[in-house]
C-alpha cells in the first residue's frame, strides 16, 4: 500500500485503472482495448496479480523490465512510463523488483513451482 499502490495509481491507472477491462476481457478483445489505450485493471491487488503472479504471470515484469534481464538488452514496453528520468525509471523498477521478489519474465506455463513461490508480492 505504501510504495506500490501509489505507484500504480500515480504511474499505471491511465490505461490500467477501474475504467479498464478485467484480464477475460481484454483476452476476448484486445485489439478493441488497444485501440482504445486501455490494457488490463490493475486498479486492485487481485487484478494486479493476475499479470504478476495469476493467469499471465510474468506479465508485469516483462513490460517493467529495463532490459538487464533480457537476451537483446531491450528494455519492456512499459519500461519508459516508470518515470521522467532513468533515475526515477530505475528507483520505480527497483521497488517494483522488492515488492514481486521471484522477478521473471518467464510465462506462467515455464516457471517451475519453486519460481512461482519466489514471487512474493506481500497482500497490504
Amino acid at each position: 500500500e505504501a510504495d506500490i499502490r501509489p505507484l500504480v495509481d500515480n504511474l499505471c491507472a491511465k490505461c490500467h485503472g477501474p475504467e479498464s477491462p478485467t484480464m477475460a476481457e481484454f483476452d476476448k478483445d484486445k485489439k478493441r482495448y488497444k485501440d482504445e489505450e486501455l490494457g488490463p485493471r490493475y486498479d486492485t491487488y487481485e487484478h494486479l496479480m493476475v499479470v504478476v503472479n495469476g493467469s499471465d504471470l510474468g506479465a508485469l515484469m516483462r513490460r517493467l523490465d529495463d532490459g538487464t534481464n533480457t537476451k537483446d538488452g531491450k528494455p519492456g514496453n512499459m519500461n519508459e512510463n516508470l518515470g521522467e528520468t532513468p533515475q526515477e525509471r530505475a528507483a520505480n523498477l527497483a521497488l517494483f523488483k522488492k515488492w514481486v521478489g521471484g522477478w521473471t519474465l518467464k510465462r506462467a506455463a515455464e516457471v517451475s513451482e519453486a519460481e512461482r513461490k519466489a514471487i512474493l508480492a506481500p497482500q497490504r
